[in-house]
């Protein structure tokens, strides 16, 4: 499937990073119960930090992206 090897690739690992910032960043900035979503941002951030695509394997492609 395209977009489980575009999400394995550079590109889609900037956008899992940026993804996160959003979330973490949004979540604090409203406050109060939406600090979950700062929680669940975390997830695609650490995940594009470590090259790593979580929905990849449902797509029968590898875990871990391509080589910077």
């Amino acid at each position: 499937m395209k977009f489980a090897q575009w999400m394995s690739s550079s590109m889609g690992r900037g956008a899992r990073v940026l993804a996160g910032l959003v979330l973490v960043v949004w979540g604090l900035a409203l406050g109060g119960g939406w600090v979950a979503l700062s929680v669940v941002g975390l997830v695609p951030l650490v995940a594009g930090m470590a090259n790593v695509c979580l929905l990849a394997p449902l797509f029968h492609q590898p875990l871990k992206g391509a080589p910077r």
